[in-house]
């Protein structure tokens, strides 16, 4: 065991978070945190990593187990570079690490290394963080939202990492696939409570689904044991003189016990505008900023029901975009035309318009006092309650509420104006799985068009059936039907099941006797001594890579051969493989 937390405790004014709750954390496991925004889970990482103090309970660190935090708010010391931040904690790890610290680097997309930290977004802030926490070493990795702000290729790196990594991990992370590929463990905290599972996400999805089934059957018994009691308390006169203390005793004990109680559930009615045939034209658009084309020359007419989802690279011009349709932002040339009929519901991830002071109530009711579902009439305070809003959060403060409640009191905020054109910038981003759940049911039941951006690659696979993918130098490339498969294999810009000279694979074709093209028949007889003399060239650049560790001029370019050099070899492996089976199916034709 590593880390043992018992009976801890913690609340805020007279909000109780955690209630009574206890876990233990042994070599190997790799611990997945989930819950509704606002339950403590964030409270709970902070306690295990010692930076808060629980009202009840301790927590036991075992023989003097190292353990790295990656905090949602970090302290930076903004005067510090990259590198001299990664290492302010612990300056004699520079010389030994610091090689390592800059591949980190490089693969999460920061290559300038001497930047100021008062410079970087805050993406690169996560990406900072990340390289800290994973460069020192460490037996606990304890972890809040490691993939917000991070893009698709970062989350896959990171997901790769943690994988192999050998010590234990508990993290926070609202990232489905990524829970289901790392996680061993998935605790669930609940009303307080806490709830172990040992297994993945989709196991734990059934083991959940079997416990709540058996409070189910638990709490129909004790209602009609206390049916039977309650009858038995009801008997005239004479049975009442004759009562056993014993059988009183049991009724009062059955009446006092808690019952299943109704858990929370998020509902949002899908509330949406009459949409004309015209919706939004994007006109021949582009913009650059600071001499980098983002868009260039990108027309595209929104069809009504049309679901689009964008991705690309962090800084690639996606969010650029959304502004752009938004009329937040003016391109350099085209425009953006706009039906009589739309009516924008525009989720940015900025939530800093919302006024922090005001009362949660107060910010719904200036929206609405009343709204129309199709269910009925909703007040204001109703609306509320169905978005998960308690009648105590719903007269607090919002600078009282947790990031991930600002973010669902944001989405309500904008849902509820009944919009039927939604652009949903980075939704996945500090909501939780049971939010971001229903909002996918919401969109499936949306009357309208859905153009978001997300990293979650769950959240696309399940809402997009359109891909908006920047491929660079300003072009943006539709993909239909295989949009899922060439977000996964394509982040990179490399072309999807290309052979090594540029060529798709040609189908095979078993209706006539097959034989080798000239260039097949020199491509299969010499493509064993290719891939081994890349292989050789390989290992030849990581010997230099490590005599050049102090030379990070010839470093990097010592990496970017490298790189060059893989993706050649897993192009030649490809290959190998389409011209053994092609020359299988040869030999079967000449039999």
């Amino acid at each position: 065991m590593l880390l043992s937390a018992e009976k801890i405790t913690k609340s805020y004014g007279e909000k109780v978070l955690i209630n009574n709750i206890s876990l233990y954390i042994d070599k190997g496991e790799k611990i997945g945190l989930i819950g509704v925004n606002g339950t403590g889970k964030s409270t709970f990482l902070k306690i295990l990593a010692g930076v808060e103090k629980p009202d009840m309970g301790t927590v036991t660190r075992y023989s003097g187990i190292r353990i790295q935090y990656l905090s949602q708010n970090p302290v930076l010391d903004e005067n510090l570079t990259i590198i001299e931040h990664i290492f302010s904690d612990a300056p004699s790890l520079r010389d030994s690490k610091e090689y390592e610290a800059r591949k980190i680097l490089t693969q999460l997309g920061i290559i300038d290394v001497d930047k100021e930290v008062g410079h970087l977004s805050g993406g690169q802030v996560k990406c900072m963080e990340i390289a800290k926490v994973l460069i020192h070493p460490c037996d606990l990795l304890i972890l809040d939202e490691p993939t917000n702000h991070l893009d698709m290729a970062m989350v896959q790196w990171l997901e790769n990492y943690l994988i192999k990594y050998q010590g234990a991990i508990i993290m926070v992370t609202h990232d489905r696939y990524f829970l289901e590929r790392v996680a061993n463990k998935i605790v669930e905290i609940d009303g307080g409570s806490l709830f172990s599972y040992q297994a993945n996400y989709s196991a734990y999805l059934e083991l959940k689904a079997q416990r709540e089934e058996m409070e189910l059957a638990s709490e129909r018994k004790r209602q009609s044991l206390l049916r039977k009691e309650l009858e038995w308390m009801r008997r005239g006169p004479r049975a009442r003189s004759t009562k056993s203390k014993d059988r009183i005793a049991r009724f009062e004990a059955l009446s006092k016990q808690k019952g299943l109680s109704d858990a929370a559930k998020l509902e949002l009615s899908s509330l949406s505008s009459r949409l004309g045939k015209k919706t939004i034209e994007i006109q021949d658009i582009s913009i650059g900023f600071n001499g980098k084309q983002l868009i260039s020359n990108f027309s595209h007419m929104l069809l009504r029901d049309e679901r689009i989802g964008i991705i690309g690279k962090s800084g690639c011009g996606k969010s650029t975009l959304m502004k752009i349709i938004s009329g937040e932002l003016q391109p350099d040339s085209g425009s953006v035309v706009f039906g009589e009929t739309v009516k924008l519901g525009y989720f940015s991830q900025d939530t800093a318009e919302m006024d922090l002071s005001s009362r949660v109530i107060d910010y719904v009711k200036e929206i609405a006092e009343v709204i129309e579902t199709p269910e009925g009439t909703v007040t204001a305070s109703q609306m509320l309650d169905r978005y998960l809003f308690t009648p105590d959060l719903q007269w607090n403060t919002i600078g009282r509420l947790s990031g991930g409640e600002r973010r669902r009191l944001y989405l309500l905020g904008i849902l509820m104006q009944a919009p039927n054109v939604l652009l949903l910038d980075e939704p996945t981003n500090d909501l939780d799985i049971q939010t971001l759940t229903i909002l996918e049911e919401y969109l499936d039941s949306f009357n309208g068009a859905v153009i978001v951006i997300s990293h979650d690659r769950y959240f696309l696979e399940r809402v997009a059936d359109i891909g908006f993918v920047f491929s660079g130098d300003g072009v943006i490339e539709k993909r239909l039907g295989d949009f899922f498969e060439y977000m996964e294999q394509t982040i990179d810009k490399t072309p999807p099941k290309k052979s090594s000279d540029g060529v798709d694979k040609p189908k095979i074709q078993l209706s006539k006797k097959l034989k080798f093209t000239f260039k097949e028949q020199y491509e299969f007889d010499n493509i064993d001594a290719e891939i081994a003399e890349l292989e050789s060239r390989i290992d030849e650049l990581e010997i230099m890579i490590q005599e050049a560790s102090s030379d990070y001029i010839r470093l990097q370019e010592l990496m970017d051969q490298k790189d060059a050099l893989v993706k050649n070899l897993e192009n030649k492996m490809e290959r190998w493989v389409y011209l053994h089976e092609l020359a299988e199916k040869i030999a079967e034709s000449n039999n």
